[in-house]
């Protein structure tokens, strides 16, 4: 069966393509890196054309923050653990614990820790659009944070808010080093201590 020019270039692109690039993107650049994936590669994962590619996403600039957008919204994505501060149906000094819970089921062999600080530590000043996005997620996150220790009740809800902060972000980076979810373990014990003592609660025995 002979195949037209024109049936391999809409297999190559047609409906989809912009979904399957990003899926493409999200599965190499979490794995593999930004700076290790070529645009040659993501064409070849998500079966595209460079030019589908380029008429989606007119550079890598942009690729990368579509990447980041997705992380970001997508609610079974790398972001997903943070999503606790945002239940209903979890008191609030509960929803501030939950946050340390270990990775269930890490995806495949090797824990990659947080997306959005890899993609801080590659952009090293050559990416200020990634670099910003990143800022501004943490940051966000930290007001998250202060937002639901103050509705627990701590004293001092902004201080308790930036110490959780520091205590996660270190958990995912030293879990990361070590290929091991025991500093989520760790840091949890270290936050129960923290929250209890800044909203003067009795840990149950």
């Amino acid at each position: 069966m002979n195949v037209t020019p024109e049936a391999a270039s809409t297999k190559r692109g047609g409906r989809g393509a912009r979904e399957r690039i990003l899926k493409a993107t999200v599965e190499l650049f979490a794995r593999d890196g930004i700076h290790a994936t070529g645009v040659a590669k993501v064409t070849e994962v998500a079966q595209v054309s460079t030019r589908t590619l380029y008429q989606h996403f007119p550079s890598k600039e942009a690729l990368i923050s579509a990447y980041l957008e997705r992380l970001e919204s997508d609610p079974d994505g790398p972001a997903e653990i943070e999503t606790v501060l945002t239940r209903d149906d979890l008191p609030p000094r509960d929803r501030l614990i939950a946050l340390f819970s270990a990775p269930a089921d890490p995806a495949g062999p090797v824990l990659r820790g947080c997306p959005f600080h890899n993609t801080a530590v590659e952009a090293a000043g050559g990416m200020p659009e990634a670099a910003a996005f990143v800022e501004r997620h943490k940051r966000e996150l930290t007001a998250s944070l202060i937002a639901t220790a103050q509705a627990a009740g701590a004293g001092d809800p902004e201080e308790l808010g930036r110490r959780l902060a520091v205590l996660f972000e270190g958990a995912r980076a030293l879990a990361t080093s070590l290929n091991d979810p025991q500093p989520f373990d760790d840091a949890g014990a270290l936050a129960v201590a923290l929250i209890d003592n800044a909203i003067g609660a009795t840990s149950p025995a």
